[in-house]
Order: structure tokens, then C-alpha cells, then sequence
């Protein structure tokens, strides 16, 4: 499979490629034999659940970690923890997840068909501290 998008890639047909949820050995296996490097891993990372050592095996790589529910289904809206820092900072749970996993170096892929949602959540022009970092990094896991 990887094979086929190598091709696709070189052919034009596609302007990235890349692979989800691959683990560091997956990730070995792939770059051991690939021509084409993958641009990106898609993973599951928000608040309460930071795979620390794949995000950074990961970007040593030199491949993106892209964030999927970054906003972990929703559970994070019903977490009061979470709840007061964002209100510390003025803002909704959602644009908290979405700028901590932009702190970390990820790309965030927050779902929603909602425009007011869309709009919201790409405010994200204020910067979490190091200290609530650490807070939102070792939360214990919804």
C-alpha cells in the first residue's frame, strides 16, 4: 500500500503523503524501506492523553504529527480541571485544546460542521504557560 502512494506522490498525483497511528516500530519498518519518506502520522493526541514519546520519535523523524479529535470526542468539554484553565485564559475548552497541541508542535484537526465552531476554534492567539502546560501534559487520562 505504501508502495502505491510512493508512486502517486512521484507521479503528482498527490501533494503528501502519510500514515496514522503508526508506533515507533511501524515507523521504523516504513522508513526502513520507503523511498518516499511519510510528511506526516496521524495520531490521537489531546489534553489527558499526550503519547510524549511517539510525538517526539516522531518529529526527530522529521515527520508531522497531525492531532485527531484534539478535542478527545468531546469528553474534554465535561472536565472541570480543564474547564478553569481555559476560563484563566478567557477562552473555551475547544480553542485550549486546539492551542495546547499547537504548543506542542502538532497539527490539530478538530471536527466540526458547525461555522461558529470553525470560526471559534481557529482564535487561538494566546499562548498557554509553560506551568499550565505541564498541567494539561500529565492530567490523568479521560
Amino acid at each position: 500500500a505504501w508502495g502505491a502512494l510512493e508512486d502517486a506522490y512521484q507521479a503528482g498525483k498527490l501533494r503528501a503523503i502519510g500514515v496514522s497511528n503508526f508506533e515507533e516500530p511501524d515507523l521504523d519498518n516504513i522508513l526502513e524501506s520507503c523511498t518516499v519518506k511519510p510528511m506526516v502520522n496521524q495520531i490521537l493526541a489531546h489534553i489527558s492523553n499526550t503519547p510524549k514519546e511517539l510525538i517526539k520519535y516522531t518529529q526527530d523523524k522529521g515527520i508531522l504529527v497531525e492531532a485527531f479529535s484534539p478535542i478527545a470526542h468531546g469528553e474534554l468539554l465535561k472536565n472541570q480541571e480543564v474547564a478553569e484553565i481555559a476560563e484563566k485564559y478567557g477562552v473555551s475548552i475547544p480553542q485550549l485544546s486546539i492551542r495546547y497541541t499547537l504548543q506542542l508542535g502538532l497539527l490539530p484537526l478538530p471536527k466540526t460542521a458547525n461555522p461558529a465552531h470553525m470560526k471559534e476554534n481557529a482564535e487561538v492567539d494566546f499562548v498557554i504557560s509553560e506551568e499550565d502546560m505541564e498541567v494539561l501534559k500529565n492530567m490523568e487520562q479521560i
